[in-house]
């Protein structure tokens, strides 16, 4: 490995979410790789080229280069706007409270709320090949009218009809599996396995050595999920035709509800310790899912005597009512178990609740998507006229008929989107004063005389600095949307006993044909902003296949999400930390063995420098500073990842380098902020009075007043730059010089 020139000691640069290119963190327009490849690489000034941008006299800079991990390939970006769901489910575990003694329960909730979710996946693609075309549509002469692609379905009896589209959705899981597995690829063999079996979730910590390890739980969740997936699918089919004489299908649906049963019991347990089970435990899962399915789809291959009734595909009305119930009551018992009282002194992001919340989050998604497909799809078939409770004439249409819980979902989802609206218009003014008073304050301090002809720069950065606080005020918004999915879920009751929200209005209201006309026009809309906002997920999903910068935009967006290993749901995009951080850990020894390391962190990158100090051995922790910069360490990922980031973490950080960190930061970063409290007089944060010296405020901007030899007034930087300052040669310097 090249630990290239320069000196003992190197400043590590490392970027945070869409750090751009190698030029750009370096500041120097030629670089060359030293390490690494082309998905995460180490990068330095080409010899002869001059130094980088804001480097420390007799100081190598180096920087790495994680971003296209998730930004470098474009069908693996797009891809991860479709696994969404999957991924906020993925992250919901992490934002559980520090407390310990319930982890196995928060583990249980989250792992079961992210089965139903492959269960709505493939109940959606149900929906859609089983009961829109071969139940409601190909029996309909006026459906299939001209659709030559539909018609020669109709010469097929029912049963083997629905055997052959059931491959559909059975094609459909073979693709999800494949995304995440193919872009794991590009992560694997960086890891170091566990030294010892790790539990359920519980005690978990960033120093534990295998921390990082994204394979092993996916890899055993992912034959459940497939099994899942084949499950739903074989009861569903085998609802559909269980009119049919025989003792054989009613045994086969057993099996299939089985099978089910038996995927849920092996979602509540840990992954065995040994790889023997692990193999024993998976091989005999397999080979049942596929034997209850090819017996399902042979079952279904030799029906002949099916009739189609009228409506829906039998038993699916109420298997995706009950889907969205226990997913609605899965929430419910995760809020109850995850609201409990904080510890003194602690700030739990939204009282703690946030993992409810993102899981609701992730819930919300999948039904939009859902029932997005479901509409849209039985509008195209409907030949535009939209599916509903109220039809001019029924007689000049397909009688497609979607779930009424999608109705529901279609009408809470507008509800929430608007609440959640209004709420966030409401909180940001009435705190507006507040920030805006706490702005000034600030101004008055760095600015206390300014010339009147500098006055409306004075308000500018007076309104930056309040513009900065609105990440501390998001609260009441999330919980508003908390509370109005979970009401949302709570209306698919009506749909147990077949009533939809304009059979509601119509009993509740005096004249019910005027309130169920407005009723439906009301539910309609919801329908069609769900899935103009689900159309302009796919435009984005295309933009960044196609567009460069538009993948870093969006993988902006998956840096926050996929940094942690997955241990909730397989499908989701892999965690590209599971590469970083030991990647990080493996350069970061090499040039400790050559020499002293400054570990420059920027916004998420301190966060990855983090992870990387806790998993270095003691011989490197002491050739080793940290100076973080822009950090959300302490303003975000402390509340909302209190078990892994809490404030034990950062003071078991600080003892680890023997308290040679430095952070800085401005109060017009609408991101970064101080790591430990601020505040004087009171005690110090840890215990230890070398925590006050890691914070280091700088004025943003330097000055309001313009510069004699210059022509403009200093500029707000706000996040970015922060090498460009003299404090960041200074912290550099000091911290070297600390190292002994």
């Amino acid at each position: 490995m090249d630990t290239g020139p320069g000196g003992d000691t190197v400043e590590l640069r490392v970027h945070g979410v869409s750090g751009g290119t190698a030029e750009k963190i370096l500041d120097h327009p030629i670089v060359d790789r030293v390490a690494g490849d082309g998905h995460a690489g180490f990068y330095r000034p080409r010899p002869g080229a001059g130094p980088a941008g804001g480097a420390t006299a007799g100081i190598a800079v180096e920087a790495y280069r994680w971003g296209a991990l998730t930004a470098g390939t474009a069908v693996r970006t797009a891809s991860m706007l479709l696994l969404l769901p999957f991924m906020l489910s993925n992250l919901a575990i992490r934002l559980r409270p520090a407390s310990t003694d319930r982890s196995a329960l928060f583990a249980v909730l989250c792992r079961l709320l992210a089965g139903t979710l492959t269960a709505a996946f493939v109940l959606s693609l149900i929906g859609v090949t089983l009961d829109l075309v071969a139940w409601q549509c190909v029996p309909y002469h006026r459906c299939r009218e001209g659709r030559p692609y539909l018609s020669w379905l109709h010469a097929l009896p029912m049963g083997p009809r629905l055997a052959l589209l059931a491959l559909v959705p059975l094609f459909a899981l073979r693709v999800i599996w494949s995304l995440g597995a193919r872009s794991a690829r590009a992560f694997e063999g960086f890891g170091t396995p566990p030294s010892r079996p790790r539990p359920f979730l519980v005690d978990e910590s960033l120093s534990l050595p295998g921390f990082w390890d994204d394979e092993r739980t996916p890899a055993w969740l992912r034959r459940i999920h497939v099994a899942i997936g084949a499950g739903t699918l074989d009861a569903s089919l085998l609802a559909g035709i269980s009119s049919a004489d025989g003792v054989a299908g009613p045994i086969l649906f057993g099996a299939a509800l089985g099978l089910l049963a038996c995927c849920a019991v092996l979602l509540c347990l840990p992954v065995p310790t040994t790889p023997r089970t692990v193999r024993r435990v998976l091989r005999a899962l397999s080979a049942a899912t596929a034997a209850v399915t090819l017996l399902s789809l042979g079952y279904a291959a030799l029906a002949r005597d099916i009739r189609p009734l009228p409506g829906q595909l039998p038993g699916y009305e109420g298997t995706v009512g009950g889907l969205i119930a226990a997913q609605g009551l899965l929430l419910v018992a995760l809020a109850l178990v995850t609201a409990a009282p904080r510890a003194t002194g602690s700030r739990p992001f939204l009282a703690g609740l946030g993992m409810p919340v993102v899981a609701a989050a992730s819930v919300t998604v999948a039904g939009a998507l859902a029932a997005a497909l479901v509409f849209r799809v039985a509008d195209f078939l409907d030949r535009a006229s939209v599916p509903g409770p109220i039809r001019p004439d029924p007689s000049d249409t397909a009688p497609l008929d979607p779930p009424v819980a999608y109705w529901w979902a279609a009408l809470a989802g507008l509800a929430a989107l608007v609440i959640a609206t209004a709420s966030a218009s409401l909180t940001l003014l009435a705190t507006r004063r507040r920030r805006r008073r706490r702005a000034a304050q600030i101004v008055e301090r760095d600015y206390p005389e300014v010339p009147a002809r500098e006055t409306n720069r004075r308000e500018e950065v007076r309104e930056t600095i309040a513009r900065s606080r609105v990440a501390e005020e998001l609260g009441p918004i999330l919980i508003t949307f908390l509370v109005m999915s979970s009401l949302g879920l709570a209306t698919i009751a009506f749909d147990v006993i077949g009533i939809g929200p304009t059979q509601l209005v119509g009993r509740l209201t005096a004249e019910p044909e005027h309130a169920t006309l407005l009723t439906a026009y009301v539910t309609d809309g919801g329908v069609w902003l769900i899935s103009l906002l689900v159309i302009g997920l796919m435009i984005l999903a295309f933009r960044s296949y196609r567009s460069a910068q538009t993948r870093r935009t969006v993988a902006a967006l998956w840096d926050l999400g996929d940094f942690w290993p997955r241990t909730v749901h397989p499908f989701a995009p892999p965690c590209y930390a599971a590469r970083a951080v030991p990647e990080l850990a493996k350069r970061v020894s090499a040039l400790g063995a050559h020499g002293k390391v400054v570990i420059s962190g920027h916004s998420h990158g301190s966060v990855l420098a983090a992870a990387t100090i806790l998993q270095l051995p003691p011989d490197v922790l002491r050739r080793v500073a940290l100076l973080t910069h822009g950090s959300p360490l302490s303003r975000l990922y402390t509340r909302l990842y209190p078990a892994y980031l809490g404030p034990r973490t950062l003071c078991a950080l600080g003892d680890r380098l023997d308290w040679r960190w430095r952070n800085l930061w401005r109060d017009t970063d609408p991101v970064g902020g101080p790591i430990f409290d601020p505040s004087e007089g009171g005690p110090a944060a840890c215990g230890v009075p070398e925590t006050r010296s890691v914070d280091v405020r700088l004025r943003d901007p330097s000055s309001l007043t313009i510069d004699p030899a210059d022509t403009v007034p200093p500029p707000l930087e706000r996040h970015w730059p922060y090498h460009t300052r003299t404090a960041y040669q200074t912290a550099v310097r000091d911290l070297a010089a600390r190292i002994g």
